[in-house]
């Protein structure tokens, strides 16, 4: 049974990339679809770190990881590293989690 859900996604996932690869250059090149494909990737990634921070199963929570985040926010606004922020962040909901 698990076998016939892998072969179904596979499918899926196939036939969504021909879909898109079938789409008109025309259409593509349109400036209203150029903004929607540049900010799509943006919102999703939003909505994951929303998710993931501030979720715990079914509940709202705001603990370490709101901390981590405002921290790595801060960071980038200070135009720091990648890695400077991921450690920044890391370090600081570490900090909060041990308090």
């Amino acid at each position: 049974m698990i076998w016939v859900a892998v072969v179904v996604a596979a499918l899926g996932c196939y036939l969504l990339k021909l879909a898109g690869l079938s789409v008109p250059p025309r259409v593509l090149e349109r400036p209203l679809v150029e903004r929607v494909a540049d900010l799509i990737p943006v919102a999703l990634l939003a909505a994951l770190v929303a998710v993931q921070v501030f979720s715990r199963g079914h509940e709202i929570v705001v603990d370490a990881r709101a901390l981590g985040l405002a921290a790595a926010v801060v960071l980038l606004l200070l135009r720091a590293p990648f890695l400077v922020v991921v450690f920044g962040a890391a370090l600081v909901a570490a900090g909060v989690r041990l308090l």
